[in-house]
């Protein structure tokens, strides 16, 4: 299992090697995860030479899932893990396709809305996950749960009426960006919901479900291509614009590499843990995108913002007061059982774009 050698490596650490453990792969997570966003926002909205911006969105998707089909087959056989597929796999395929065309209504948003707009509508996904979850799994929330995700709901909300949200770019649109967001957090709404069903009900590890939904998402994502006649068109300008091949191989790259990091801290220090790293990230990469790319943003934005980030940050800690009164110090012993206990932090650790 997952969790076996992690807790006994953890055991035999002293407390500040299990604060600077922690710290350098929080720091790893960040890090791969603000350049992934730097270069998403770059590729998506910035020209490369004459040929203009990039256009065919399941591409990046394709690229980042072959990545994550190679990370998966070294996960799975670093754990000594089985390579059948745990589950049935036409649920794989289920959450194949909501995951490729998720990912897809991520990048095309970012052609009509800011990225800052983009990130703030991820956490805004709360609220659908818990619709999915009454809906699919029966599942009950309790009212902290609930307030958490209205206080999300309507710091997004202001930040959205009360100043810019359009894209740098020739075609930004607000409302058609908005619509290509409301797409992706209903698809990824659906997957976090079907990635925790799969979690419970089949015992899955999280490098079996990795493997066999990147390597599905794969194929959903190629057959897109073709079928599509993007295929050919997309590795022309692949191969014509070198800065871009370049970007798009980083992007890839850092895409897997936070995978990694990821895993390592799940896996040593629990869910809750990288819930709140992932909050930190979230603070990180919006910043550094108004720094580089000179957004404007008002006053009436940054106290939505504030709003937003105070609600994750309080999800966070009474997540890991519960935990602490329950006693429970022990990193992510068993990956079901964590996925049963964490919900929402577990199901956002997925083989999927993290940005």
């Amino acid at each position: 299992m997952v969790g076996g050698q992690g807790s006994i490596a953890m055991v035999d650490r002293s407390s500040r090697e299990q604060i600077g453990w922690c710290l350098f792969y929080g720091a790893g997570i960040i890090g791969t995860l603000v350049l992934y966003g730097v270069l998403q926002e770059r590729i998506m909205t910035i020209p490369y030479g004459d040929d203009g911006t990039f256009k065919y969105s399941v591409f990046l998707v394709f690229m980042n899932r072959v990545f994550a089909v190679v990370f998966s087959l070294c996960m799975v056989r670093l754990n000594n893990e089985e390579m059948r597929n745990s589950a049935p796999l036409w649920k794989y395929l289920i959450i194949s396709f909501s995951n490729v065309y998720a990912s897809t209504c991520q990048y095309e948003a970012l052609k009509y809305v800011s990225f800052a707009v983009q990130m703030l509508c991820k956490s805004f996904k709360m609220l659908p996950v818990m619709l999915w979850g009454i809906a699919i799994s029966g599942k009950r929330y309790e009212w902290k749960d609930w307030l958490v995700a209205a206080a999300v709901t309507c710091g997004v909300t202001e930040f959205l009426l009360t100043g810019p949200t359009a894209a740098p770019t020739d075609r930004a649109s607000s409302l058609v960006g908005l619509c290509w967001l409301l797409a992706f957090l209903a698809l990824d709404g659906l997957t976090s919901t079907m990635q925790e069903k799969l979690f419970k009900e089949h015992k899955t590890t999280k490098c079996n479900q990795m493997l066999y939904v990147n390597g599905l998402s794969s194929v959903v994502s190629l057959a897109t291509l073709t079928t599509t006649g993007q295929l050919v068109p997309a590795f022309g300008y692949w191969l014509a614009e070198p800065r871009f091949l370049a970007d798009s191989l980083t992007l890839s790259a850092s895409a897997v590499s936070s995978q990694w990091f990821i895993y390592s801290q799940v896996k040593e220090f629990g869910a809750l843990v990288f819930a709140a790293t992932m909050n930190v990230r979230q603070v990180v990469s919006i910043l550094v995108s108004y720094m580089k790319y000179h957004h404007p943003i008002t006053v009436l934005q940054v106290f939505g913002l504030l709003a937003v980030f105070a609600a994750l940050f309080c999800k966070s800690y009474l997540g890991m007061r519960q935990q602490t009164e329950k006693g429970e110090h022990q990193p992510l012993v068993s990956e079901t059982e964590e996925a049963g206990k964490e919900g929402t932090a577990t199901a956002d650790y997925r083989a999927a774009d993290k940005a």
